[in-house]
């Protein structure tokens, strides 16, 4: 999930340039370098330290990210200069979140109480298809607090089927009746 207004607005930016260029899975590929690189460890520390300079950061950042759009590495120097590139990956998440949007690909996390198998998690996936009317990319988690069933988080849509909402469901309508 996308927490920094920033990295919404860098990767909203990128995807406007991406789009206009047609190369919008170019800059997907160079975003998720940028992405890795300023995750790694190693690359993190290089590029957080007080005591390398910005040219010999900015060096680094241009020789790892070789072959990328010039606007895309701009953008890479520009979080090093900013020391910012702890957004990376929330640029990129950004970036794909449109570019999936425009592709009508969605993202569902769905948690369940128990490991699921990979053809109940592409059932899970048509049926979220089937309702969303995308199609549906899906996630999976584990969380033994909801009992049985399952949660489905498309977006900003809630879909729970879990056992324990059942049961709070039902608590609730029984405390109604005996007031």
């Amino acid at each position: 999930m996308i927490r920094d207004i920033a990295a919404r607005r860098y990767g909203e930016a990128a995807f406007q340039i991406a789009t206009d260029q047609g190369a919008e899975d170019a800059w997907s590929d160079g975003l998720a370098a940028m992405a890795a690189v300023f995750s790694d460890p190693d690359a993190d520390a290089l590029l957080r330290a007080a005591r390398v300079s910005y040219e010999d950061k900015a060096a680094f950042v241009t020789k790892t990210l070789e072959g990328v759009d010039p606007l895309l590495l701009n953008l890479a120097l520009l979080l090093v200069h900013r020391d910012r590139t702890s957004l990376g990956p929330q640029v990129r998440e950004a970036f794909q979140e449109l570019l999936d949007a425009r592709r009508g690909i969605a993202h569902a996390v769905v948690t369940t109480a128990v490991p699921i198998s990979d053809s109940e998690s592409r059932a899970v996936a048509d049926k979220l298809s089937e309702i969303s009317g995308a199609r549906v990319v899906v996630e999976t988690q584990v969380d033994d607090a909801i009992i049985g069933g399952l949660v489905a988080r498309i977006g900003d849509k809630l879909i729970d089927g879990s056992t324990r909402s059942r049961l709070e469901s039902l608590k609730r309508r029984l405390e109604e009746a005996r007031a």
